[in-house]
């Protein structure tokens, strides 16, 4: 079964950040930074550590496991990250480099139900839970960990 890992990367302004992914013929959408569990990689953290750096060049705190989420073929696994510095335009990933796979814009999402509404984040199994973490104030400002 092959394994992912993403991230909820909580900024120090309180937004989120995600990745636009704009696909000829495909609605745009939104992801959450991350990506595959490659054989080499130590750990499920130092696969998102390594994803990070990859797709947006930057250093996440990480702060504990947010939420799973399976299908018959892969399971995802969703962490709680701080991020302070990232620089898209250095990204290093493989995928950047391919023409059949679109656009990739990287945004700040406000961490709010209505910052979330604006976006169609995929899976949206992650983004309603998401939103409920919000609501009932495990992603608030003073601290992103889960309770």
């Amino acid at each position: 079964m092959k394994q992912r890992v993403r991230a909820v990367l909580i900024t120090p302004r309180h937004t989120m950040l995600a990745i636009k992914r704009i696909r000829p013929g495909i609605p745009a959408y939104w992801v959450l930074p991350g990506g595959g569990v490659e054989g080499s990689d130590e750990s499920l953290e130092a696969a998102l550590h390594r994803e990070v750096w990859e797709e947006i060049a930057g250093r996440a705190e990480i702060t504990g496991l947010f939420h799973t989420v399976e299908s018959d073929s892969e399971q995802q696994y969703i962490y709680l990250a701080r991020i302070e510095k990232w620089n898209f335009d250095e990204r290093s990933g493989p995928e950047f480099a391919r023409d059949d796979r679109g656009e990739y814009q990287l945004e700040e999402i406000p961490l709010t139900t209505e910052g979330l509404a604006m976006i169609d984040l995929k899976p949206e199994e992650l983004a309603e839970t998401i939103r409920e973490a919000i609501a009932d104030g495990r992603l608030n400002p003073a601290a992103p960990e889960q309770s």
